[in-house]
């Protein structure tokens, strides 16, 4: 394959994706607990060096040109979003650090904990309190689902819950030791190793009753990526396009025979 193509084909498939990732980011720029995608790229070493073949033939001067670029592993932007009032008692933000953590399925038990900083919760008819988005149980400090009687439900900033001035449970909040560990489950639901993620401490993460936290896709900044990966799409397929001219003029002008 001509070298050329090679490089600007990576070019081009790359700034696809990075275009992929920001307009899925502007797509929930009105998703309740969003956390935006950062994408990233990696520079690929020549193909002797890739494959750790040292003694391979090659040509020193197209090694120095390298062979492209790759994606990198995508990252989650967990910086905080901003956060809306509500009318609903069940409605929950956190301000500052944390997740509230949601029960996962049988195969999570034990490996995966499922976190979210979307807050819309509801009263299941059973009394579960659950997350409206997906019907999963609101886990309290010892990773327990919450049961609320019928009543005046109120929430403290420490997570403690009461129900016509009565105590009845406590709503955990909690962090992953490694952040780049966590990845995302679909929505707005996150996950991360089960051993990775605890309780924090009180006050670390304070809840604000009757408040939701927003998107944390930024619209002007997402726009203006939109943007800028569109014009590198356009850079590299023009790239493409010369060196398939070059091509065709190396083959049927100069190589044609006299």
């Amino acid at each position: 394959m001509n070298y050329g193509f090679q490089i600007s084909s990576s070019g081009l498939l790359t700034a696809l994706y990075r275009q992929d990732v920001y307009a899925n980011n502007m797509a929930n720029m009105d998703t309740v607990g969003f956390k935006p995608d950062i994408p990233a790229l990696m520079q690929r070493d020549a193909a002797r060096t890739e494959d750790h073949l040292p003694f391979a033939p090659s040509d020193a001067m197209l090694e120095r040109l390298g062979a492209g670029v790759l994606a990198a592993p995508t990252r989650v932007n967990l910086a905080q979003g901003p956060t809306k009032i509500t009318s609903s008692p069940y409605d929950a933000a956190i301000e500052g650090n944390g997740f509230f953590q949601v029960q996962g399925g049988p195969k999570d038990a034990g490996r995966t904990a499922l976190l979210t900083r979307d807050g819309r919760f509801v009263r299941s008819p059973q009394g579960r309190l659950i997350h409206a988005g997906t019907g999963a149980a609101v886990l309290d400090r010892v990773q327990r689902p919450i049961v609320v009687p019928p009543g005046e439900m109120k929430i403290a900033t420490d997570g403690t819950i009461t129900v016509d001035g009565a105590e009845i449970a406590r709503i955990g909040v909690y962090s992953a030791k490694d952040e780049t560990a966590i990845r995302k489950r679909g929505g707005s639901i996150l996950e991360a190793p089960a051993a990775q993620v605890s309780r924090m401490n009180a006050g670390a993460g304070l809840i604000k009753q009757g408040q939701l936290e927003l998107s944390g896709a930024d619209e002007i900044k997402t726009l203006l990526r939109v943007q800028e990966t569109s014009r590198d799409v356009d850079s590299n397929l023009a790239i493409v396009q010369a060196q398939d001219r070059m091509m065709d003029r190396a083959i049927n002008t100069f190589g044609r025979l006299a």
